[in-house]
């Protein structure tokens, strides 16, 4: 207890000496840029009943881009004029890398707005303005929104405008906003908050994203990792222990995240992308494997006592459940399991990206591990409860999460293996679980009704194997439909000419991506006519030729074999009806950066991602849609609401 209390005492100083470091950091950062509703101030009026001015005071020393204002209504009753905008400064830009016309004064657009349908009852709505600007100094803020009310007035034309501020983000979440700021998947927005926000606010809304990532496949397989350290104790864990491990893990695991992400930031690099090899994942899976084989006790997991000597205190090891070794797995987790390119996390690398604000980003990602870690610290916390004393039981429990850490490491490799492969692995797993429930021993005369439940458990588990097997020799490369190819076979012959036919008919407007889509591995089939198809990019300028020719708006998805919000993205909102038949308007395009060559680093630092799912949305002129991109997983209703923006 000792110990524990002294290890404590040591991270407990160790956290005060980070928080005196970033607070000494953030008092003496520089303060001279403006904050960017200072820089750019925006002036509302009605200067004709069916015409907003909108006027811009531009801070003497910045300018704004007169190609990245867009202009946007939440209500389908109003439409909005061709805005007609003031001749800019043409300038060379090396933010973006081109030519573009800017506004180093004040600006006055024009925009026109349709009259109030007089059928219908007046109701308030909301114009949101978005804009861009950047210091001359080498500073350039990201996108910032402008929204303004408007009411009808139905006594006289026109409307009464007022200038609507989005009030304080603890209003915000107040207002149930919270889960939109995650899964809206907008890491422009978040971007914008984090430059118009304070430290203490920012840092509390991260942690609440945290949590809500928490719920999402991010951190699920960290859980068995943690479980191994305190099932590896050699005695009862305490809640302090048990806690103090648990603080550890998530210690180890936030330090390596935010240092990662601030990399990421500030190299425009991707974040996942590096540590997703084939070689880096092999190796944690074998790792996993190792310490999956120690939970059954093939051998200790002990280190030889001359590299004990040098590397680590005397009988550390990692499954004794010391703190260092939890340290250690957790910033590993963060290395390998770990990144998960969300809205959160995109909006911090976009904004560390943009304005080198390492202090505040890296707060950001510091408070979201932590959120991300409450779970984990209350199944520490908890451990003393939860974890059966030693005995018979804690035999069953090293073996169930033994399991869980194989489950863990084949997952882990099963994006770098075909089908049959991946389904072959996991029939072995659950027939080896079935083998240690004793599914193949007779029951005793009066047996028990655990182990009846038990024998039941485990002849399911050995009839999912047997499935798994025979599907897989019979030419099947479904996961959850093993035998569904069967049922099909008679009328295969008949569908598959016409599926050709079909599919050769939407080759002509986008060629089918190569390897086939989480769905067709999961139900085993062929996609069908409607199901979308998407044409493979490879490079920067193969892009820009075939937006060049495109007549139709274009989508441009990101994705990798080891994104899993990819793959959610693809079993659960590519096949909605809603979803395929809005995507069949577009011209869909997709890059695949599992190999994170240098092309697929272009691509992804053109359009300012730092890892997939990204999708970018371009007009049919090939103009991209900067009011409209998609960071992270979004489920079928929020994505039929992006394709109905996109197709606007």
């Amino acid at each position: 207890m000792a110990l524990t209390r002294h290890t404590l005492q040591k991270f407990g100083f160790a956290f005060l000496l980070l928080g005196l470091l970033v607070l000494s950091i953030a008092r003496t950062a520089a303060q001279d840029f403006l904050d960017p509703e200072k820089a750019f101030v925006l002036q509302a009026q009605m200067s004709l009943p069916e015409k907003i001015s909108l006027r811009f005071k531009i801070a003497p020393g910045y300018y704004m881009y007169r190609e990245r204002f867009s202009f946007e209504l939440d209500t389908a009753h109003v439409k909005l004029g061709e805005p007609k905008m003031p001749t800019g400064r043409v300038k060379f830009d090396q933010t973006f890398n081109k030519e573009m016309e800017l506004y180093f004064t004040d600006a006055v657009i024009e925009l026109p707005i349709s009259a109030w349908p007089s059928n219908i009852a007046p109701e308030s709505f909301k114009l949101t303005v978005n804009g861009q600007g950047c210091a001359e100094a080498g500073l350039c803020y990201p996108p910032q929104d402008f929204v303004l009310q408007l009411t009808p007035q139905p006594s006289a034309a026109g409307y009464l405008l007022a200038a609507q501020t989005s009030g304080s983000l603890f209003e915000r979440i107040k207002q149930g906003q919270l889960s939109d700021l995650l899964f809206g998947s907008d890491d422009v927005g978040l971007a914008q908050l984090l430059s118009s926000t304070g430290l203490l606010e920012i840092t509390l809304l991260f942690f609440a994203l945290g949590l809500l990532l928490a719920l999402t496949p991010c951190v699920l397989p960290m859980v068995p990792i943690l479980s191994v350290l305190l099932v590896g104790e050699e005695k009862h864990v305490s809640r302090l222990r048990g806690f103090s491990l648990a603080m550890a893990y998530v210690a180890g695991m936030s330090v390596v995240y935010t240092a990662l992400g601030v990399a990421a930031g500030l190299s425009g690099a991707g974040l996942a992308a590096w540590l997703q090899t084939p070689w880096v994942l092999g190796l944690f899976a074998v790792l996993l494997g190792a310490l999956a084989l120690a939970m059954f006790d093939v051998y200790t997991f002990q280190m030889p006592a001359s590299l004990q000597t040098k590397l680590m205190a005397k009988n550390s090891h990692i499954l004794g459940g010391r703190v260092s070794a939890a340290a250690l797995m957790g910033a590993l987790s963060a290395l390998i399991v770990g990144p998960c390119v969300a809205a959160p996390l995109a909006g911090a690398l976009l904004y560390i990206s943009q304005t080198g604000d390492v202090v505040l980003g890296g707060s950001a990602l510091f408070a979201m591990a932590w959120g991300m870690g409450v779970p984990l610290l209350l199944m520490g916390l908890s451990a003393g409860k939860l974890m059966p004393r030693a005995g018979h039981w804690m035999d069953g429990v090293k073996k169930f999460f033994g399991i869980l850490l194989f489950a863990t490491a084949w997952w882990m490799v099963t994006p770098l293996l075909p089908t049959w492969a991946q389904i072959l692995g996991w029939a072995v797993l659950v027939l080896f679980a079935a083998v240690l429930l004793r599914t193949f021993e007779p029951l005793p005369q009066e047996a028990r009704f655990g182990a009846v439940l038990r024998k039941t458990f485990g002849l399911l588990l050995a009839l999912l194997c047997l499935v798994w097997v025979v599907g897989v020799a019979s030419g099947g490369r479904s996961l959850l439909q093993p035998l569904g190819h069967l049922a099909f076979m008679q009328g295969a012959n008949s569908q598959g000419t016409a599926e050709r036919g079909a599919t050769s008919a939407a080759a002509q407007l986008a060629a089918p991506a190569q390897g086939s889509s989480l769905k067709q591995q999961l139900l085993g089939k062929q996609p069908a006519a409607a199901h979308p198809t998407f044409q493979r990019i490879r490079t920067v300028a193969e892009l820009d030729a075939v937006l060049a020719k495109s007549t139709r708006p274009v989508m441009l998805d990101f994705y990798a074999d080891w994104c899993v919000s990819c793959k959610e993205m693809e079993a659960f909102t590519f096949v909605d009806p809603r979803v395929v038949q809005r995507m069949g308007q577009l011209l869909l395009l997709q890059v695949d950066v599992t190999a994170n060559n240098a092309d697929d680093r272009a691509l992804m630092k053109r359009y300012r991602l730092f890892g997939p799912p990204g999708i970018i949305f371009f007009s049919s002129g090939g103009s991209e849609r900067r009011d409209i991109r998609v960071v992270g997983f979004q489920d079928a209703n929020r994505f039929t609401a992006t394709l109905d923006r996109a197709l606007k």
